[in-house]
């Protein structure tokens, strides 16, 4: 019986087609982290640090540490780490100079630029199939199931 659900139920097929770009994306990011000598926790650092940049929102090593779900001495040994590799830096708040702010330097990012920039334009080329509405209601989709996929992690580590 779940069988057949399962290869006629619109959403589980959806749940299936979205855990199958998860992988390829994981397998990307597990590519790029090898090439480059970083750990996976890395990747997903320099990832918090860059959106947090693009929200404007700045990061200290606090807020990367509960992101990562990192304890002080972890959180610190990861941003001495990236730091030795040239691909973040800290620096002290202008407004409040006892806050250490994160940076993630151009050299990481050109580095994420160059092996992930095709993968980003033909993703873009992708997307062009698409009309505005229909890319608006697949960015709502994909919010709703960040969300439920988060809530659920939480209820799991509760």
């Amino acid at each position: 019986m779940a069988g057949t659900e399962e290869r006629t139920d619109p959403r589980l097929l959806l749940i299936h087609q979205l855990r199958a770009t998860t992988v390829e994306f994981d397998l990307l990011a597990a590519e790029f982290a090898a090439r480059n000598g970083l750990h996976p926790t890395d990747l997903r650092a320099l990832i918090a640090l860059l959106d947090a940049a693009r929200a404007e929102h700045p990061m200290t090593p606090g807020r990367l540490g509960g992101e990562l779900r990192l304890n002080s001495a972890g959180t610190t040994t990861l941003i001495d780490r990236l730091e030795r590799l040239g691909l973040v830096r800290r620096e002290r708040d202008t407004a409040d100079r006892r806050r250490v702010l994160l940076t993630v330097e151009p050299r990481a990012v050109e580095l994420g630029w160059s092996f992930f920039g095709p993968s980003i334009a033909a993703l873009l080329t992708a997307m062009d199939a698409f009309t505005p509405d229909e890319l608006a209601v697949a960015g709502r989709f994909l919010t709703a199931m960040a969300a439920a996929t988060r809530e659920t992690a939480d209820r799991h580590r509760d």
